[in-house]
């Protein structure tokens, strides 16, 4: 017979397995005496306006929220569904390193500064921390280990990229309302075209971080 072999089943090219998060990670370090194990994660290091956000999730072993990815390959509807039974189920903290500190500081200085605020920010102090990303911030008071691409690999780390994710969109949306010519209610101070265009009839607001070449070009050029 033409066309393949016989009795082999072809896969649908459609179908794409998911690597679904379990708990396993924490679960290895609790059962070596870390009892509170915290993910770390972060959002809003790329826009031009706007603070960073990070947020640190102890995650319940008895209540393991489903369907947690990294939050960029989440919709919004999953995303804000995941968020509420975090809150419901799970310790959250958030930390928010603002414009200004961004501007004085540097985006990756201002970003360790959230994560530091977001581990403070939990009810209770955290035994040891997974960190997205290749390096740690500095002076952290518990044993922690930077994770490449956490959000793919710890669950922990993924419910913080949520969020952290969740909690950012809702504060842009309510800058929106302030500023609505700049469209941060759909592009979260990312440097979209309506945003763009937005700095061009109306200028720079608070809000824009003046350390980033797009908004400090356009302020040295006026």
């Amino acid at each position: 017979m033409a066309g393949g072999a016989i009795g082999v089943k072809q896969q649908p090219t459609w179908r794409v397995a998911l690597v679904m998060l379990d708990f396993s990670q924490e679960k290895t370090l609790m059962d070596a005496g870390y009892n509170r194990v915290a993910g770390v994660d972060e959002v809003g290091r790329g826009p031009w306006a706007g603070p960073v956000v990070a947020a640190a999730v102890v995650v319940n072993p008895l209540f393991l929220p489903k369907g947690v990815r990294d939050s960029k390959k989440l919709s919004a509807k999953q995303r804000e569904h995941i968020a509420t039974e975090l809150q419901n189920q799970a310790e959250v903290g958030i930390g928010v390193a603002t414009v200004a500190e961004i501007d004085t500081h540097n985006i990756l200085q201002a970003t360790y500064l959230a994560m530091q605020r977001a581990l403070a920010a939990l009810p209770q102090p955290v035994d040891y921390a997974f960190i997205d990303g290749n390096r740690l911030p500095v002076g952290l008071p518990m044993p922690a280990q930077a994770v490449v691409k956490g959000d793919d690999k710890v669950l922990s780390i993924a419910c913080a990229s949520v969020a952290a994710k969740v909690y950012r969109d809702r504060l842009m949306a309510k800058l929106h309302q302030e500023y609505p010519h700049f469209g941060w209610d759909s592009n979260a101070g990312y440097g979209t075209k309506a945003h763009q265009l937005g700095l061009a009839s109306q200028g720079v607001t608070p809000h824009h971080r003046t350390s980033f070449a797009p908004i400090k070009t356009l302020l040295e050029a006026k």
